[in-house]
C-alpha cells in the first residue's frame, strides 16, 4: 500500500469485494487474473455505525485535507469505517496515555477503525492511523492493542512513512529509467532486482526500530511491554491457522518480503521490554479491553458479501452461489477467489462492465481474456438468467468461462483446471447454476457473526467453549488462537474468553 506502514500488513456494494486473499491463492490463481482488466467493478460499501454517540476527539473517520485521497483509498479497500463508541473511546484513552509517554508529545493522531476483518494497521505521514476491526479482534488486552499503536505512532515519530513516499518515489524513477534502458533485458531486471531490494531491507529495519520505540513508549505510559511479545505470537500462530488450508508460509502473506518474520520480531519486542520490566508487572487491563470488544461483528460483514463453506452470499446484491466440491473459498477486494484441495483447478468470480446493448457471447469474445475458442461459445441459461459460456486455453491452463447477466450487472465466473475433464466440467457447470437470487427471508436472516465475551463456568474446559463457536471452521485451534492460550494453557471459573457466536 503506497505510502503506508504496514504491522504484520445496491450502488456503493458494487464497488468492491473484501480483501482477505492468500499468496497461494494468488499464484494459482494468476492466470484467472488476467481477466482483471479495467472494466471490474469493485463491490463496496461505506461507514459501519453502531451507535449514535459522539466520537471522542482523536479517533474519527475525518482525515487531513492533504491526505483524503490516500483516506478514501484506504476505505474502499478495506470495507469503510467501522463506528463503535466504547471501542473509539478505549483507543483515544490508550493513544492519550502514549502521546503523553512518547518523545513528541506535540504530534497529533487520528485514528480509524477499519470495517476489516484482516489482522493489519498502519500509518499515513500525517499522523492518520488505521487499525483493523479483525487486528482488535485478535487482541486479548489494551497493553496488546498498545503495542499495535504505539508501534504505527512510532513509524510516525521516526518519519518512516514520509521516507517510505520518497523511496516510492524513487522506486518510480527507476523503474521509468529501467524501461527506457530497453536494449539489455537482463541489465534492466538486474537494476530493477536491486531497487526492490533495498526497499525491503530499508523496510525491515524500519519495522525493528518500531518495535523498539513503540515498546518503550508503552512502558512508560504504564502499560505491560510484553503486550508486544504476546500479540505478535498470536499474529504469528493466526497466520498459520489462516493459510494452513492451503499449506503455505504464513508469513508470505501477512508479512511480505518487506517485513521481518514474526519469531525475529518477538525476540527483538522481548528484548526491548526487559530494558523496562519483568514479566506480568506492567499493566493489562484485560477486564476494560474484552468489555469494549463484547458484541463487535467478527470475520466478514454480510453487508459485503461472505463465504459460508463452499457457498458465497451477497445479501445486499442478492444472490448467491455454490463452489464445486472440494474448493475452499476467498472473498477477496476485486473477486471472490477458489481453490480446489491437491491445487488442480482455481475459478474467480467477479463483476464486469458490460453494455446493455452487448450480447455476452459477443462480449466472451471481445479480448478481454485471451486464447478464447469462437466454436465453443455458447449462450446459455442460468435460473432464468441470461448467460454464455465458451472454453478458453492457455499454456498450463484450460479455462471455461461464463458471463452472466443479473439486472443491470454481469458476473463473469472463470474456472481453470490443469487437467480438462468431463467430471471437472460438470462441476463447473454444476456451481455456475447454482447462482441464484436470495429470497426475502434469506436476506434478513443473514446476520454477521460476533464476539462474545463469556466468564468461564466450572466443569467449562477449552474443549467445550471451543465447541460452542459458529459459523467458524477449526474450533478448537480458533478458539485458542482468539484467546492466547497455546497448547499448554487452561482456564479457571470466572475467567473471561471471547466466543464467536450467530
Amino acid at each position: 500500500m503506497t505510502a503506508t506502514q504496514r504491522y504484520g500488513q445496491a450502488g456503493d456494494a458494487r464497488r468492491r469485494f473484501r480483501a482477505r486473499t492468500s499468496a497461494r491463492l494468488v499464484v494459482l490463481a494468476s492466470a484467472l487474473l488476467l481477466a482483471a482488466c479495467g472494466d471490474i467493478t469493485r463491490f463496496g460499501g461505506g461507514t459501519v455505525s453502531h451507535a449514535p454517540a459522539s466520537k471522542p476527539t482523536r479517533v474519527t473517520a475525518a482525515p487531513p485535507a492533504g491526505a483524503e485521497r490516500e483516506h478514501e483509498r484506504i476505505l474502499a479497500s478495506y470495507g469503510g469505517v467501522y463506528e463503535d463508541p466504547k471501542l473509539e473511546s478505549l483507543i483515544a484513552r490508550t493513544v492519550d496515555r502514549l502521546v503523553a509517554s512518547s518523545d513528541r508529545p506535540d504530534l497529533s493522531y487520528k485514528v480509524t477503525i477499519l470495517n476489516s476483518a484482516a489482522v493489519n494497521a498502519f500509518a499515513l505521514p500525517t499522523g492518520q492511523l488505521y487499525i483493523t476491526r479483525g487486528l482488535i479482534a485478535l487482541a486479548n488486552d489494551t497493553s496488546e492493542l498498545s503495542s499495535v499503536l504505539a508501534h504505527e505512532m512510532a513509524h510516525v515519530v521516526a518519519r518512516h512513512a514520509a521516507i517510505r513516499e520518497d523511496q516510492a518515489r524513487q522506486a518510480a524513477v527507476v523503474s521509468r529509467v529501467v524501461n527506457d534502458m530497453g536494449t539489455d533485458p537482463e541489465l534492466s531486471a538486474l537494476a530493477l532486482a536491486r531497487s526492490k531490494l533495498t526497499m525491503a531491507s530499508f523496510s525491515r529495519s524500519q519495522e525493528f526500530e518500531a518495535d523498539g520505540i513503540g515498546v518503550g513508549m508503552s512502558a512508560r505510559a504504564g502499560f505491560d511491554p510484553y503486550g508486544a511479545v504476546r500479540f505478535l505470537t498470536s499474529m504469528e500462530r493466526n497466520a498459520e491457522l489462516r493459510s494452513s488450508r492451503a499449506g503455505i508460509d504464513p508469513r508470505a502473506r501477512d508479512f511480505l518480503s518487506s517485513h521481518p518474520a514474526t519469531p525475529q520480531r518477538v525476540s527483538n519486542a522481548q528484548s526491548s521490554a526487559r530494558q523496562y520490566s519483568a514479566p506480568e508487572n506492567g499493566e493489562r487491563d484485560r477486564e476494560t479491553y474484552l468489555g469494549a470488544l463484547d458484541d463487535m461483528i467478527y470475520g466478514e460483514d454480510p453487508n459485503e458479501g461472505f463465504v459460508r463453506g463452499r457457498r458465497f452470499l451477497h445479501p445486499k446484491l442478492g444472490f448467491t452461489f455454490t463452489a464445486p466440491d472440494g474448493f475452499t473459498l476467498d472473498n477477496t477486494a476485486q473477486a471472490v477467489i477458489g481453490v480446489r484441495d491437491g491445487s488442480t483447478q482455481a475459478m474467480r468470480f467477479d463483476v464486469a462492465r458490460v453494455p446493455s446493448e452487448q450480447a455476452l457471447g459477443e462480449y466472451l469474445l471481445s479480448g478481454w481474456m485471451e486464447g478464447v475458442d469462437k466454436s465453443t461459445v455458447e449462450d446459455v441459461t442460468v435460473n432464468g438468467f441470461p448467460a454464455a459460456t465458451a472454453i478458453a486455453r492457455g499454456d498450463q491452463w484450460q479455462f471455461r468461462i461464463y458471463a452472466l447477466r443479473f439486472g443491470s450487472d454481469v458476473y463473469r465466473f472463470i474456472f481453470a483446471t490443469k487437467q480438462k475433464s468431463a467430471e471437472a466440467d460438470r462441476g463447473f457447470r454444476e456451481s455456475v447454476n447454482s447462482f441464484r437470487r436470495l429470497s426475502l427471508a434469506e436476506i434478513q436472516s443473514a446476520r454477521p457473526l460476533r464476539l462474545k465475551v463469556i466468564t468461564v463456568q466450572p466443569g467449562d474446559t477449552i474443549e467445550s467453549l471451543a465447541h460452542r463457536m459458529a459459523g467458524v471452521d477449526r474450533q478448537l485451534e480458533r478458539f485458542r488462537v482468539l484467546n492466547g492460550l497455546d497448547s499448554r494453557s487452561a482456564l479457571k471459573p470466572r475467567d473471561r474468553v471471547k466466543i464467536v457466536v450467530e
